[in-house]
Formats: C-alpha cells, sequence, structure tokens
C-alpha cells in the first residue's frame, strides 16, 4: 500500500488535494485506475475509435473536476487575459481536450509501433550545443508533449539521454509510468524520477561530464527543493533551481525544448538559443540571472501553445481573488 502524500512533499504545482480525492482514491482523477485504463485503452482499441471515445471522456472530466476547471481558467487569464464566462469554458475545454490528446499519443508512443511525425523549428540551437565534450542540460515546461519530445533527440549519433521527472502525486502511479516507460528505455534513454538525495544531483552532473543529456522540467519546483524568484505574465513565479545549478555547477549550457502538439501523432519540437549560466563569486545572482532568461522562454513557450500548458493548480491564487474583488466592485458600481 502506498504511502498518503503530505502537504509538505506535494509538489507545489500539483492539484490541490480535495475531499473527492481521498474519498475515491484510485478512482479520482489523479488514481491509478485511469492510468492503467488509459494505457489498455491505447493499446486495445483501434486507432480510429480513439477520438470519440476522447471526446466523452474529456466531456466527462470537463463536468466533474470543478477545481481543476477553475485553476486552468485562472492561469489562462495571466496568459490571455481575463475574459468572459463563455469563453473561459471555452478556454478550460480546449486545454482538457489538448491534454487527453496528449496522454493519449504518449502512450501511443510507449506501447504502440504508431509512425509519429515531428517537425523541428530552429534546429541551429541543437546543433550549437551537440558535438561537444561535455553534455548539456535539455529544459522543457508542462507543455504539449513535453516527455516524448524528450525522447525524440536520442538516437544512434546522439547522447545518452537522462529524463528527470518530477514524482507523482500517487506511488503507485510513479511506479506504473516507470513500468510503462521501461517498454522504450534502451541505451540511448533512461527515466529518472527526483529524489531528495544530494548524489541523484552529482550522477546528473557527472552525466554531463561524460557528455551525455539532462532533460529536466523547468517549471515546477519539486516539493521541498530550492527555489529561484522570475517573473512569468508579469507575476512573481518560483522555478525550480536545479537545471540552472546544473549548468552552472558542470559549465554547460541549457537548451530550451518545447514539443507542441499540432495534429494527430505530429507534433513540432521547437529549440530555442542555449543559455550558459554566469560564474562568478555571487553563485546566488548567478542562478537567478539564469532562471530569469530561463522563464522568459518558458513564456515564450506557453505564448505559442496556451491550451497545452498543463498546470493544473492556480499558480498565482491571491492575484485572482484580488482580480475577483475588483471584478465584484465594478458590478456594484454598475448597478
Amino acid at each position: 500500500m502506498s504511502r498518503p502524500i503530505t502537504p509538505t512533499d506535494r509538489p507545489p504545482h500539483a492539484p490541490e488535494a480535495s475531499l473527492a480525492q481521498r474519498l475515491l482514491g484510485d478512482l479520482h482523477v489523479t488514481g491509478l485506475f485511469w492510468y492503467r485504463l488509459h494505457r489498455w485503452a491505447v493499446k486495445t482499441i483501434p486507432a480510429w475509435l480513439l477520438p470519440p471515445i476522447l471526446n466523452v471522456f474529456t466531456l466527462f472530466f470537463f463536468l466533474t473536476i470543478f477545481k481543476i476547471r477553475a485553476a486552468i481558467a485562472a492561469n489562462l487569464d495571466a496568459v490571455l487575459g481575463p475574459t468572459n464566462w463563455f469563453e473561459r469554458q471555452h478556454r478550460i475545454w480546449r486545454t482538457m481536450h489538448n491534454f487527453a490528446w496528449c496522454l493519449t499519443e504518449r502512450y501511443e508512443r510507449f506501447v504502440t509501433d504508431r509512425d509519429f511525425e515531428v517537425v523541428c523549428e530552429a534546429m541551429e540551437h541543437w546543433h550549437a550545443v551537440c558535438g561537444k565534450s561535455h553534455g548539456f542540460v535539455m529544459v522543457t515546461a508542462h507543455l504539449g508533449l513535453y516527455e516524448v519530445g524528450s525522447m525524440l533527440p536520442a538516437g544512434k549519433d546522439t547522447p545518452h539521454v537522462h529524463l528527470v521527472r518530477e514524482p507523482e502525486v500517487d506511488a503507485r502511479a510513479q511506479a506504473f509510468v516507470k513500468e510503462s516507460v521501461a517498454a522504450v528505455e534502451n541505451t540511448h534513454y533512461t527515466m529518472h524520477f527526483q529524489t531528495g538525495d544530494p548524489l541523484f544531483a552529482l550522477n546528473l552532473a557527472q552525466a554531463l561530464d561524460r557528455g551525455e543529456v539532462v532533460a529536466i522540467q523547468g517549471d515546477r519546483p519539486r516539493a521541498g527543493g530550492k527555489t529561484v524568484t522570475a517573473t512569468l505574465f508579469g507575476r512573481d513565479f518560483t522555478l525550480p533551481a536545479g537545471p540552472a545549478v546544473l549548468s552552472r555547477t558542470v559549465g554547460v549550457p541549457m537548451i530550451p525544448i518545447f514539443a507542441i502538439r499540432e495534429g494527430r501523432r505530429r507534433f513540432r519540437l521547437v529549440f530555442r538559443p542555449p543559455i550558459n549560466a554566469p560564474r562568478t563569486r555571487d553563485r546566488d545572482e548567478d542562478l537567478r540571472l539564469a532562471t530569469i532568461q530561463l522563464a522568459r522562454e518558458i513564456e515564450y513557450g506557453i505564448r505559442r501553445a496556451p491550451y497545452q500548458w498543463f498546470v493544473f493548480r492556480a499558480l498565482w491564487p491571491d492575484h485572482n481573488a484580488d482580480s475577483s474583488r475588483v471584478g465584484e466592485e465594478r458590478s456594484d458600481t454598475a448597478s
């Protein structure tokens, strides 16, 4: 039986714990049941039947998971600006529908031999960091097919890629993800889950020294991990310090990469200019400057595909509450 996640070790940007989650357990939207069902469906159901089934499940979750719906709408207000009630529902639907497809295509990548079409943009940035004596840090966000996108550059002529994921909320779900990925892990690709063990960071640094690649999500800090405050869409936002720490410690660049879904098993891999963390006597300032640059790139990626930004917790609750109060005051004045 898995250990329950406590508020102190729950990822800061994970969906908020709720009474429904405690009551439903594995049947909750974050529960193991849905992981298993999704993988089974992708492996068993003919590909042509997936679109109508996904529409049904998207509608089901759209009508039932109210906290996550509210979080999606609030976060997109920061990206796209405030809007009316009807447009907010449209934004929520598009995000949830895209998420359903991205999850489905993740499992298709893991458990089927269906072909994916990849369009690469700005490959010169990728070539600029490849072929060096040291590796580099490949940084992405929870955007589009981020996990599959990190795996694709790994081929026979490219270095070994270490994909670092944040822990799942449910320990059994984490074991399930690891089991699912095992089918595609090979000599060029390995998945790791973040831990608080200092030796884990040391192992990643040694991998970079060997000329290998570390792929890491740069938009969510690990619970209890070191963070740096930057700005996202004009609002303060905490980002994990890990990518910049690795870059500065080993002296390797970070390259932001975003895998944006553009159609059925088709996505665009967008490479952005490399970022080199400064190495002065002021370590904290070096990390801050590098993270600020990274935040700009994450914002760029989200603006490219706002309905593929999969963060299901309200990131700026105080700001959203203030905006609601302002709206209420304006309504009172108008009446």
